[in-house]
């Protein structure tokens, strides 16, 4: 078992010796790895000891997406890992797949099958496509481990050359990470948008997982478009066929889920800084419905380019976070080191939109003390480089 390549050595992890090794590795915290891997060879050989060893890693890693429980019984792959969707926007994007009728659906790119399981735990049938020999050996291991082998078909193929007219739906996630990191071409994807959505619009329903940061002019006029986030993060974008929302703008945001539909307003006025600031949820900046959270706000933009609401009044919304806004001051490190002395503030929380300044850098300048607590705001208003001072409400 000398020099395994990676695919040979991953299979060896699915014998009875490789399982055992998994569960002996279990939670080995990376201080104790030399001593482990040391006590292991003694026994086992080194190429197996190694590939548990970063198995056990992988499985760390994958908590935060897929929780311990599954996360523990799951295989990954370091890209796997990088890639795979998290498993509550997995299990909400299923969800509206089986809400629009759908019972079969080709999930093409599936990668290490999160999506497919999420699919198949939703009652959803998969056939789950991918080109790499070692990523389908992963997803059958994980479609095994989690006793979805009845509803999951794990092929190796060239999506391109599958054949998906069989099927109610066609999930499509394109590579996009390349050699040199991530890839913001839509048409550099692997495979290219153009082929994606080609394929999508031959299909009853279809979806198109795709990077947040996409141009809106790229999104194709008979696609729904819906950011989603989850927990305040920005995950993906998802353009949607088949559904009766062609030129539909939604932003999602989880737990929940909560779902803001855009109406086309336009642009929110400015207007002078009020009493509470609201930061929008990263998916309603990402799907441009500020707006429509500003005008149930009763609030307007404090600059035209940055997307912080303003108003006199408090109200509750789920696509915003409130703060309460203490003090206004152009910039100035001074006076605001100042100001944070007074208050006595030592928990410091910086954030910025549209300012060149570190938070990191500022709080290092600022050095706070005390047992108070403050957000500071890094901005601009009315085009003026400004600090807001305040606290959540």
């Amino acid at each position: 078992m000398n020099d395994l390549d990676p695919l040979a050595s991953f299979i060896s992890l699915l014998t009875p010796e490789g399982r055992a090794l998994l569960d002996e590795v279990r939670g080995t915290e990376p201080a104790q790895e030399l001593a482990v891997a040391t006590r292991l060879r003694r026994e086992h050989p080194v190429e197996l000891v190694s590939a548990a060893l970063g198995q056990a890693r992988l499985r760390q890693r994958a908590v935060v997406k897929f929780g311990a429980a599954d996360a523990g019984r799951m295989f990954f792959t370091p890209n796997g890992v990088e890639q795979s969707t998290r498993a509550t926007v997995a299990a909400y994007r299923a969800g509206r797949f089986r809400e629009l009728g759908v019972r079969s659906v080709a999930d093409l790119c599936c990668g290490i099958g999160g999506d497919a399981i999420a699919l198949a735990r939703a009652g959803v049938r998969v056939l789950a496509v991918d080109r790499d020999p070692l990523t389908c050996a992963v997803a059958r291991a994980n479609a095994d481990a989690l006793g979805l082998t009845d509803l999951v078909e794990v092929r190796e193929a060239d999506v391109t050359d599958v054949d998906t007219s069989s099927y109610d739906a066609v999930f499509v996630d394109p590579g996009r990470r390349g050699g040199r990191g991530r890839i913001f071409d839509p048409e550099a994807y692997s495979p290219p948008l153009s082929w994606a959505v080609g394929a999508a619009l031959k299909a009853p329903v279809a979806a198109l997982k795709i990077a947040p940061g996409i141009p809106h002019e790229a999104v194709p006029v008979e696609a729904e478009a819906e950011w989603i986030s989850d927990s305040g993060d920005v995950k993906e974008a998802v353009l949607w066929f088949g559904t009766r929302g062609s030129g539909v703008v939604r932003a999602t945001l989880l737990p929940g889920p909560r779902t803001l539909l855009g109406r086309g307003l336009p642009d929110p006025q400015v207007r002078p800084l009020g009493r509470y600031l609201y930061e929008p949820d990263g998916a309603v900046i990402r799907s441009h419905l500020v707006a429509e959270v500003a005008e149930e706000l009763g609030g307007g933009l404090i600059d035209e380019t940055i997307a912080y609401i303003t108003s006199d009044s408090l109200a509750s919304t789920p696509y915003a976070t409130a703060y309460e806004i203490t003090d206004q001051l152009p910039f100035s490190v001074k006076k605001l080191k100042a100001l944070l002395r007074q208050r006595e503030v030592g928990i410091l929380t910086v954030k910025k939109r549209g300012s060149a300044v570190e938070p990191e850098e500022l709080r290092r300048k600022v050095k706070p003390q005390g047992a108070n607590s403050a957000t500071v705001f890094l901005t601009r208003v009315r085009s003026a480089p400004t600090m807001l001072v305040g606290r959540p409400v």
